[in-house]
């Protein structure tokens, strides 16, 4: 009875493991993973530089008499044209010295129309000694000094007059205005410090940026080689708004200064920009994009396939058999969203995207090949 309650127990259990035994495990799908081959491409390699911009004029506009503004005779912000009236200053205190100068001037004339009166009475009776030779002279300094006077008295005249015509400032060039730095009832005088406003000509910008001196050196070198791919590229240079977005056109290279600064070990380069509907305004910062490097012939890969772990940079190789190796690179500089690789890789060779922690070294997946190019958005 013993035995035969045994047998009835066990019975389940041999069941159960006799049903296991029987049954296959369910194989474990290949990770699909997107795979792309080395590209093998001439890249032209590109460095940002931090500029800002000018107008192609900014003409300062200051007093050069002293006074009080009378009037402001334009619209900040707008565009204004050359020789229109902005600013009036008080004229009275010029007219004044102009009526002066007048008055001084008819003095003078009528002193002069009174020393050649005497000069033509006394020649005649100087040639029969009816007077003295010393009042001849006297005469002729009379005359000579009434000349001068008259001299003086014109130029002074006329320096009044330039005086009262400063009491009305005109625009010097057509071009936008800025802000009023005074307004009406201010005195203003003359002098460097002393500005009224600004006004750029916007017809073409001014982006002025710094290469480092090392960097300066190293393009200068490229350029003068006799084989040098870099020859012309400065005039076509690129430009990065504030906001990233890309500016429509390109620009020129316009000249580098003489000197590099010593304080900063930096020198100053300009670039001159078409601004043809007025987007671009002095004082904004952008981002010069200039071709520093060029490569022929060289290997990329996407950035996304790179694996870095404390400076050492890795990516996924994928061989015949759709296995994946970690294979150690060199890579080089940055080239959009890829690599340009220098050592590690061969063209032909297939990488894998990643981007998953499933993937690991050793494993076979199901390659999802990519036709990957630089910029190319995958997803």
């Amino acid at each position: 009875m013993k035995n035969l309650t045994t047998k009835i127990l066990c019975l389940p259990m041999l069941l159960v493991l006799f049903s296991c035994g029987n049954k296959q495990a369910a194989p474990v799908a290949a990770l699909e993973v997107q795979v792309a081959e080395v590209v093998r491409q001439d890249v032209r390699l590109e460095s940002e530089y931090n500029g800002q911009t000018y107008g192609q004029s900014d003409i300062q506009i200051n007093p050069r008499v002293d006074g009080t503004v009378e009037s402001l005779n334009f619209q900040e912000g707008n565009m204004v044209t050359k020789g229109q009236l902005l600013y009036t200053i008080d004229p009275l205190p010029f007219q004044s010295k102009v009526s002066e100068a007048e008055a001084r001037l008819a003095d003078s004339q009528a002193q002069l129309a009174k020393s050649k009166s005497d000069l033509d009475m006394i020649e005649p009776l100087a040639k029969i000694n009816a007077v003295s030779q010393r009042e001849l002279v006297a005469a002729k300094s009379g005359y000579e000094a009434a000349q001068a006077k008259i001299q003086a008295a014109k130029a002074g005249l006329q320096i009044a007059k330039i005086q009262l015509g400063y009491c009305r400032i005109t625009a010097p060039i057509s071009g936008l205005i800025g802000i009023s730095k005074v307004r009406v009832g201010d005195y203003v005088t003359p002098g460097q410090m002393s500005v009224l406003n600004t006004i750029s000509d916007l017809g073409d910008v001014r982006v002025r940026f710094t290469l480092s001196e090392q960097e300066f050196l190293r393009i200068y070198r490229e350029v003068s080689a006799e084989d040098s791919k870099l020859k012309g590229s400065g005039k076509s240079i690129r430009m990065k708004l504030s906001d990233g977005s890309a500016y429509p056109y390109s620009g020129r290279l316009s000249f580098a200064d003489r000197q590099i600064d010593p304080a900063t070990g930096a020198i100053t380069f300009e670039a001159a920009f078409p601004n043809a509907d007025k987007l671009l305004r002095p004082g904004q910062y952008v981002k010069i994009i200039l071709v520093t490097d060029v490569r022929m012939e060289a290997l990329v890969i996407p950035q996304r396939a790179v694996i870095e772990m404390q400076g050492i940079y890795q990516v996924y190789v994928v061989n015949d058999s759709n296995k994946v190796q970690l294979q150690i690179i060199k890579p080089g500089p940055s080239f959009q969203d890829a690599y340009v690789v220098t050592d590690g890789l061969k063209p032909g060779d297939k990488i894998a995207f990643g981007g998953t922690q499933l993937l690991r070294n050793g494993s076979v997946i199901q390659p999802k090949v990519v036709g990957w190019k630089p910029g190319m958005k995958v997803q």
